[in-house]
């Protein structure tokens, strides 16, 4: 459980109400909101605690502001309440962890404001100042019980012991102070942007130059053609555009985005269902791309700390409550050393008295026996030992963004490793393709541009989201390895496409006299038009995309997934009856396997209905066209470290 105590301004009745303080807790699954209001009766008989506790309740306020609630005020509704008791899992501010709840008239409730009032549209860092840091830290219960440690032992004339339990401590506060400043400073210089202008759409077909800190959710802004930082997330309308993702998911691949089209339109959009047509703030967008010079678009959705970055900023700024059974056993065996203590004290005051020893003796005595159960340095021990532990991990190039949680890394007993690119190399290697003819497999082919051309070569050369960037290919490192062991020729739009009826697609060919040129020189040269991509779906375990060949009277849909999806999409009779042993077999080795399969579309099917049919209506009664396998060769520091780890007992 944790609490915080907060101001609020709430909106009520179309009036601004500010309540007094906000009280936050966590609970499980659910948010709920208890209102209450300041009792006279109750006030007098709490300012009376005060006075006969010597302030401690003051403190204990501070650590339990909930509490507050029971002692000084009354439960009513939240309609006529000034302070609210907010029960959360995980939130633990209000205008809450920089996301602004407001006040809901109808459900008479609290909720996650939606579209209205968003306020400026940044992601500002507050940088405490040393004092209020000091503050906080010195109102830890270690450290109350540390300077009551001090005090009771300087009362007992104990003044080096007291002393050195001073300065040790003094030091540790300063150390972490020090480290919580120049890392809230060096996050705040981190993500601080420069505020720019975009040009947004307001209800009207004229576009107007704004501060981007004033884009709000529903505007539509234009992407420029050269590219720009995103400060907003926004769900792609018109055109398509290359964006590099690092900044979210560390990898460095472009990515390619696709409009929203009228598909999705039995669907509720989320940005995060919805990625590959959104977005997202603080991601680089290298180009864009549309017809002629009509604008690329994108609706606005969520701006500030609601944006990808802003949700990656509050979860460095607020890290969820750590719940490892190491503290709950911790505070276990505290709880039992009071124990023991307490029939310690109980005895030494039953023997002092019978011995007619002083109050006052007595009192020091048995308060001393307090002091034992804690070790008077271990705060000062564990927050020394973090930033020692802090710095060494720092020179590994290790950034612990909740330096807690170092102190939990001792209790590791196993590691888990994701393999790409973290065991083995980044990129794959081609090992082969296994075609497939007559619903049988054939021997491998080791070098993929030996293979006729047919459906399973251009399915290997349309079926990827790959770009030129700067004439240089560039995206998913599988595609680029695919594609580029059929040695086809990959060209953009910036030339004449009306042969393939559509607006600029992305032509594939292959690159050798023989098979660009056909025979009669009066035929057309073999070009493949990519009319539209079906992007790569984790809970769809493929991508899809419709080609044309020039000169074919149809358009196709080639796929690639993993191979048990494509199975269940491609027709029985099409699949070879070894398939299952077959992966079995590359499978068992390592080596990471795709299949891929094709099938011709209604030569009715024109092309703006194929840019709105959805994906389920052509992938489905495929011919399976074989196996592509891939292999992931180790790194050469994988072995040590792995030993390493075994000799530790840690893997």
């Amino acid at each position: 459980m944790s609490t915080l105590e907060l101001s609020l301004e709430g909106y009520l009745s179309g009036k601004v109400v500010e309540f007094k303080f906000l009280l936050v807790t966590f609970r499980k699954d659910s948010t709920e909101c208890y209102g209450y209001v300041l009792n006279p009766y109750k006030k007098v008989i709490f300012y009376m605690l005060v006075v006969l506790t010597g302030g401690l309740i003051l403190l204990l306020l501070s650590w339990r502001p909930q509490l507050e609630c029971y002692l000084k005020r009354s439960r009513t509704s939240l309609q006529n309440a000034d302070t609210v008791l907010l029960q959360d899992q995980d939130f633990r501010y209000f205008d809450h962890q920089h996301v602004r709840y407001v006040w809901d008239v109808t459900k008479k409730k609290f909720t996650q404001l939606k579209r209205l009032v968003y306020g400026d549209n940044s992601v500002e860092v507050q940088v405490k100042s040393y004092w209020r840091l000091f503050i906080e830290e010195v109102m830890n219960p270690f450290y109350i019980f540390q300077i009551f440690s001090i005090a009771l032992w300087m009362s007992d004339e104990y003044y080096i012991y007291a002393s050195c339990i001073f300065f040790i401590s003094l030091i540790s506060i300063a150390v972490s102070l020090y480290e919580t400043k120049r890392q809230s400073q060096t996050l705040h210089d981190m993500v601080s942007t420069v505020t720019t202008t975009v040009s947004v759409c307001r209800g009207t077909v004229d576009f107007e130059d704004i501060p981007t800190a004033h884009l709000v959710p529903g505007d539509i802004i234009s992407i420029p053609a050269n590219g720009c930082i995103m400060m907003c997330d926004a769900v792609l309308l018109t055109g398509t555009c290359i964006v590099n993702e690092s900044m979210l998911t560390g990898e460095s691949v472009p990515v390619t985005k696709t409009p929203l089209t009228h598909q999705e339109d039995e669907e509720i959009y989320s940005p995060d269902r919805h990625k590959r047509h959104t977005l997202f703030s603080g991601t680089h967008i290298v180009q864009t791309r549309y017809y002629g010079h009509a604008r690329v678009t994108a609706l606005v959705v969520r701006t500030g700390f609601r944006t990808a970055k802003g949700e990656l900023i509050r979860g460095i700024l607020y890290p969820k409550p750590l719940d490892f059974k190491f503290y709950r056993d911790a505070m276990k065996f505290i709880l039992f050393l009071s124990c023991v203590a307490a029939v310690g004290m109980t005895y030494t005051v039953i023997i002092y008295v019978r011995e007619g020893v002083h109050v006052k003796h007595i009192i020091l005595r048995v308060l001393d026996i307090v002091t034992i159960i804690v070790p008077p340095a271990l705060p000062a021990a564990m927050t020394v030992g973090t930033v020692y532990a802090q710095n060494r991990l720092k020179k590994s190039r290790i950034f612990c963004i909740s330096p807690p949680r170092i102190n939990f890394c001792g209790r590791l007993n196993l590691f888990c490793f994701d393999k790409t690119g973290t065991l083995t190399e980044d990129g794959l290697d081609m090992w082969g393709i296994v075609p497939v003819k007559n619903s049988r497999f054939h021997h491998a082919e080791y070098c993929p541009d030996n293979l006729e051309t047919g459906p399973l070569v251009i399915a290997m050369a349309t079926c990827h989201s790959l770009t030129l960037i700067d004439g240089e290919l560039s995206g998913d490192p599988l595609d680029l390895i695919m594609f580029e062991s059929t040695k086809w020729l990959l060209e953009e739009p910036g030339r004449d496409t009306s042969k393939f009826d559509t607006i600029m697609p992305t032509v594939v060919k292959p690159c050798t006299k023989k098979t660009y040129l056909a025979s009669d020189m009066t035929q057309p040269p073999f070009e493949v038009g990519i009319i539209r991509q079906f992007t790569f779906s984790s809970s769809l375990q493929r991508m899809s995309v419709i080609a044309r060949t020039l000169g074919k009277d149809c358009m196709d849909v080639y796929t690639k997934g993993a191979p048990e999806k494509i199975i269940s999409l491609c027709k029985p009779d099409s699949v070879p009856d070894d398939i299952q042993d077959t992966l079995h077999r590359y499978t068992i080795q390592g080596y990471r396997v795709i299949a891929l399969a094709w099938k011709s579309l209604d030569p009715k099917l024109p092309w703006h209905q194929a840019q709105r049919i959805s994906r389920d209506k052509v992938e489905h009664d495929l011919i399976f066209l074989g196996l592509m396998v891939l292999q992931n060769k180790l790194k050469k520091e994988t072995k040590p470290v792995i030993q390493k780890l075994k000799v530790a007992k840690v893997i």
